[in-house]
């Protein structure tokens, strides 16, 4: 079966769209549009968008300053299953 392009271009997208799925939870219960996130943690509001989509992956830096506009602890946009076994550990 053909992958679709995204599926190749980033590794373990599951887990982007579980991360990308916290941080939208996270950014409507704070009631905060993209544009009013992207001002309060200082990253373009259309990575916002596909961050939440997982349709982009991230850099630690970038992790930071989400969990610091959400108000949040970064583990907790980490907070989905992550099976052992899959990583081959």
């Amino acid at each position: 079966m053909l992958k679709s392009r995204a599926e190749r271009m980033i590794p373990n997208q599951k887990y982007l769209l579980q991360f990308g799925e916290n941080v939208l939870k996270r950014r409507i219960a704070l009631k905060l549009s993209y544009r009013q996130l992207a001002q309060k943690c200082d990253i373009d509001f259309s990575a916002i968008s596909k961050i939440e989509k997982g349709q982009k992956s991230l850099e630690f830096q970038t992790i930071i300053e989400l969990s610091k506009g959400l108000e949040i602890h970064p583990k907790d946009l980490f907070d989905f299953d992550f099976p052992l076994e899959e990583t081959g550990n």
